[in-house]
């Protein structure tokens, strides 16, 4: 086949060839991002300051790709006139990857560290750059034209989740590979570790690509509605458009925003934290499994309620996670500086998620058709101006904070002497982690004003997550208890006004909730018994019963309760169990499992009888009779709960009435006639 065959637009695709063309444009990104896991993440921020980078020239270094991709903003005559996007972004992407090599070999042109190495490191990253950004002006159009737009918030996430898995091994063994090296030479050779990964990564993932681009097919692109004007009135359009306006404005003020900040994050762990490589690139890969897993569910909301939803939400979190940074040391490394780093990882991983799915795809959502390359060209520039500037700007506050500090100490003085307690400390970078999540908070506004087809509102999106049910179609994970999400309060923090909190909060409930559907769905296929499932729920949940409960207040038992039995009760309606008759060895498997002993147990009854009436009514079922079970099944457990018969069932009482109030008055009353009499008889 010669290159018309293969690069030649078709007029139209079959649905075979469409399913295949979504197959290898996954396979594409496995390759390309497999490889982008170390070009643009602490491996390269480690190398470049091998090669004598200061934190300025590492602003530079990452401003410089985005910086570059206003080119797109000419491509565009080219890529109309043309109408070949395939060829253009196949020939400008080849020649972009293959600058990866000359920046391998800068340690044998060079002395390192040094500033010739520094500047062939810059000037080659720069130049890369202009190809790039063609490439990404025709590859964006292409895309937009491809994939049905019903699909491409899920067909996205598989792609990422693809690519993460290689993302995940290459990065580890990459960075392994470093300090393996390091520490078995000495003097100039040392930086050669960084060349041979490098090298690898060209020759088994960077050049593939391009190759499996050629396997996607191109629709023809279709003709403007309108004649063809100017390069300047084409690209004033999307300015006018009033929807579209907002859309720009968010995503320039968030790459802003989120640069500011994220490519500081290995240069602070390496130089200010003293971690090896292999540690940083490991707290990469933990935030690269929780992208992955978190990707499907993202994908599958953002197809349901919206692209607009999720990037809000998903934003707002990596906010949260951007100020949490701040707390890390105080104001040097200290006992909490790993757990906390481990935490702030899981939640950028889920955040990151959100956030690559929304703004990789919303502008091509609410670009018209017929003019997809100019807005989606004016998108992108948008979007690499302010990741662009970040890093600059960034960069110029980190040298200029590092000689300042602001501290807030307690004194208390007494006969005995004068005691000091550090509340607050910020230094160097907390500075520009503390500005950048009050950016990144402001600029959301920005996304409000932007209109989506089918959108919906943040809080239907948190009560997907919040109320996880038959909806979802996937486990996050096959190991139940995998999350160490299971530590956060979630119960009590939702009413706390901080920005993120609420989705860090939703996330933890639906991954509790579905860590009790998984292990009741387990007992069930071993054959279901009221023993088994108990004892499944109760050896599933321990871990995070011990993370979640002991320190949480009794707002956090409550939920953490409501949460497991509601996810059991969803299990058990799925595999068509009679759950009125297993709901004993339910609700019992779910209490023992946080230990009776050790908790407020009023609160985790209640709880637990709250989200099982609250479950039952959600597939259908008859609440009044749900809380009658209720009841009696809290009648039966208070010897293992410690409490007197009646407590028990008034605590169960009041949560059913409590469920009821939330449905209707009608429902009140069938739940109060089905109560035992003389219930409430000590007036609760």
């Amino acid at each position: 086949m010669g290159f018309a065959g293969i690069f030649k637009p078709k007029p139209t695709l079959s649905e075979e060839e469409l399913q295949d063309g979504l197959k290898w444009w996954t396979r594409e990104g496995a390759a390309s991002q497999g490889f982008w896991s170390i070009t643009t993440s602490g491996f390269l921020a480690a190398y470049a300051l091998a090669l004598g980078c200061n934190n300025f020239q590492i602003g530079i270094l990452a401003a410089l790709p985005l910086l570059t991709q206003p080119l797109q903003i000419l491509s565009v005559p080219l890529i109309e006139k043309l109408r070949w996007r395939k060829a253009i972004a196949f020939s400008t992407w080849l020649v972009a990857q293959i600058f990866w090599l000359p920046i391998a070999l800068i340690p044998f042109f060079a002395d390192v560290p040094g500033s010739i190495a520094v500047l062939m490191l810059l000037t080659i990253i720069g130049v890369r750059g202009i190809f790039a950004a063609i490439c990404a002006c025709a590859w964006n159009s292409w895309m937009k034209d491809l994939i049905p737009q019903q699909i491409l918030g899920s067909s996205f996430a598989r792609r990422q989740a693809r690519a993460g898995f290689i993302g995940m091994a290459f990065g580890l063994l990459a960075a392994y590979f470093v300090d393996y090296w390091e520490s078995s030479n000495t003097g100039d050779s040392q930086v050669l570790g960084y060349t041979y990964a490098l090298l690898f990564g060209i020759v088994f993932l960077g050049l593939i690509s391009p190759l499996l681009m050629t396997r996607i097919p191109e629709p023809l692109m279709q003709p403007p509605d309108e004649p063809r004007s100017s390069l300047f009135s084409t690209l004033r359009i999307p300015f006018r458009d009033p929807n579209y306006r907002p859309l720009l404005a968010f995503l320039f003020f968030w790459g802003l925003a989120l640069n500011l900040a994220i490519p500081f994050f290995a240069v602070y762990m390496l130089q200010w934290l003293e971690l090896s490589l292999t540690v940083v690139i490991g707290f990469s890969v933990l935030s690269q499994m929780f992208n992955i897993l978190f990707l499907r569910v993202w994908g599958g909301l953002s197809d349901r309620f919206g692209i607009k939803a999720i990037t809000a939400l998903s934003a707002s979190l990596y906010s949260l996670v951007i100020l949490g940074w701040t707390f890390t040391t105080m104001p040097d490394r200290y006992s909490f500086t790993i757990p906390l780093l481990v935490i702030l990882h899981i939640l950028a991983g889920i955040a990151s998620a959100g956030v690559t799915i929304g703004t990789g795809t919303i502008a091509m959502k609410v670009a018209p058709g017929g003019k997809a390359t100019s807005y989606l060209a004016v998108a992108s520039v948008a979007t690499s101006l302010g990741a662009g500037l970040g890093p600059l700007i960034g960069g110029k506050f980190a040298d200029y904070f590092s000689v300042r500090e602001l501290s807030l100490d307690f004194t208390w003085i007494d006969p005995d002497g004068i005691s000091e307690i550090l509340a607050l400390s910020f230094t160097g970078f907390d500075f520009l982690f503390a500005i950048a999540f009050i950016l990144g908070i402001f600029t959301l506004n920005a996304l409000l004003a932007v209109r989506e087809e089918g959108e919906v509102s943040r809080d239907v999106v948190l009560a997907a997550l919040f109320q996880p049910g038959r909806q979802f179609s996937r486990p996050m994970s096959s190991v139940p208890g995998l999350n160490f999400l299971g530590q956060f309060p979630y119960g009590y923090l939702r009413r706390v006004p901080v920005p993120g909190l609420d989705v860090a909060i939703g996330v933890t409930a639906y991954q509790i909730a579905q860590t009790a559907k998984i292990a009741t769905a387990a007992a069930i296929q071993g054959g279901a018994t009221a023993r088994k499932i108990a004892r499944s729920l109760q050896e599933s949940l321990a871990e995070i019963g011990e993370r979640s409960i002991e320190s949480g207040r009794p707002e956090h038992r409550f939920e953490v309760a409501r949460q497991a039995i509601r996810g059991t009760v969803h299990a058990l309606d799925e595999a068509g169990e009679d759950i009125l008759r297993l709901a004993q060895s339910a609700m019992s498997g779910v209490l023992k499992s946080f230990g009776w002993d050790r908790v407020n147990r009023p609160e985790l009854l209640r709880g637990a009888s709250y989200g099982f009436v609250e479950a039952v009514e959600e597939i259908g079922g008859d609440t009044a009779k749900a809380a009658a079970v209720a009841v009696e099944v809290a009648r039966e457990l208070a010897d293992d709960a410690g409490l007197g018969e009646q407590e028990a069932m008034n605590e169960a009482a009041k949560a059913a009435r409590e469920v009821a109030e939330t449905i209707s008055p009608q429902t009140v009353e069938n739940v109060e006639r089905s109560l035992p009499p003389g219930t409430f008889k000590d007036g609760s």
